[in-house]
């Protein structure tokens, strides 16, 4: 059997490799779309296709047609270099698709070029105090008032609300209606009167979640996407998108790259931990599932190809066994590091920016947010595997 990807994308490969060594002193080595050197990065990434590859160029992406190996080496190539693969984070990871799904045509050429740019940064509206895992149980309002909603209520745990310019939210606009409808999906500018941004600090140290108070607040009617009370769907299409996103498996590769390279220059008396069996073990359990999971972003892939492929159990899986991937491969460079590893803030023995430090605890909070993942098991085990849900209590 012939697993080559033949002379073709050989090619291919060589050119993106090409890109990367003549422009890799251009690319960001951390940032997000409020730093300009990573816009200008992720101007030229579409400006070849490296990036928002099959997004029309009406809407700010590169126009080309979708290509799973072509997008398969790209990924590959920026991971192997360790260099930035663009922008991402909840607009463009989430929102765009979503978009180009269910959005009309005015609301994809207003929204989707600058959010691939970097220039609309996005928040998500969706937790509430009471309406975490039960998402469907939310109690934020919105009432029609002539052509604008009115909307009440209180949002939690929402990241990046203290940057963001834009945010997506749900709503409840038929408070009768069963608790899965009458919920709408409406887009509104953080800056209308009536918001109030509460920073919470998380255990990174950083006010990465915000809570998010609405009082009154009046947005446009037209500002919603679907039809109104079809929220809750609108949702599963963004839910979906995010579970993918939060668990890169290429950015895991990047990482377990990097990771690798520190084994080699760390030593214990005098002897390189990479040639350790027992952390090299470990490091190669580590390799597996990264493999692991590209393959399943593959199979992901090509299921957008061959609609009539079922990929339900391969996306289920993403977000789980992603986030507690990346935990594991940040908790073993602290291990590696030794002393230093426990280093934080502004410790002079901080490694790479405290980036391994930072991400660990990030990746533990990660593993709870975005839906649990004990309840991530149950949603696999229902919708993918077909078992029986659970009985309820005190139900016979």
């Amino acid at each position: 059997m012939d697993l080559s990807y033949g002379p073709e994308y050989e090619r291919f490969r060589e050119a993106v490799r090409a890109f990367i060594a003549g422009h890799r002193h251009l690319a960001p080595v951390a940032g997000g779309p409020r730093d300009q050197r990573a816009r200008d990065w992720q101007r030229l990434l579409v400006q070849h296709g490296y990036t928002a590859r099959s997004i029309p160029v009406e809407y700010g992406g590169a126009g080309l047609p979708p290509d799973i190996l072509k997008s398969r080496i790209i990924a590959e190539e920026f991971a192997s270099a360790q260099v930035s693969p663009g922008l991402g984070g909840q607009g463009i990871s989430m929102l765009v698709p979503t978009l180009l799904e269910l959005g009309t045509e005015a609301q994809k050429r207003e929204f989707i070029p600058p959010t691939l740019s970097g220039e609309m940064i996005w928040c998500q509206g969706y937790s509430e105090p009471g309406a975490g895992s039960d998402l469907a149980s939310l109690r934020t309002s919105a009432v029609l008032d002539g052509d604008h909603w009115v909307v009440n209520g209180q949002k939690i745990w929402t990241s990046t609300a203290h940057q963001a310019h834009w945010i997506f939210c749900l709503v409840r606009t038929e408070p009768d209606a069963p608790k899965h409808r009458g919920i709408s999906f409406l887009l509104f500018r953080m800056d209308t009167p009536g918001i109030e941004v509460r920073p919470l600090v998380d255990m990174t140290l950083n006010p990465n979640f915000n809570e998010v108070f609405f009082t009154d607040v009046r947005v446009p009617a037209h500002q919603i996407v679907g039809r109104r009370g079809d929220g809750w769907m609108v949702a599963n299409v963004i839910l979906r998108n995010e579970r993918n996103s939060l668990a890169d498996p290429n950015i895991s590769l990047a990482r377990l790259n990097a990771l690798a390279e520190i084994m080699k220059t760390e030593t214990v008396d005098g002897r390189r931990l990479i040639d350790d069996p027992r952390y090299l073990d470990r490091l190669m359990r580590l390799q597996a599932r990264v493999m692991a999971m590209r393959f399943n972003d593959l199979r992901l892939l090509s299921s957008q190809l061959n609609p009539g492929q079922d990929a339900t159990l391969a996306r289920l899986v993403v977000k789980m066994q992603g986030t507690e991937l990346r935990h594991e491969i940040e908790a073993l460079a602290i291990d590696v590091m030794g002393e230093g590893g426990l280093a934080y803030g502004s410790h002079p023995y901080l490694r790479d920016g405290g980036s391994w430090q930072y991400a660990y605890m990030y990746y533990l909070g990660l593993i709870i947010g975005g839906g649990t993942n004990q309840i991530q098991k149950n949603i696999i085990a229902e919708q993918g595997l077909g078992m029986p849900r659970e009985p309820k209590a005190g139900v016979a």
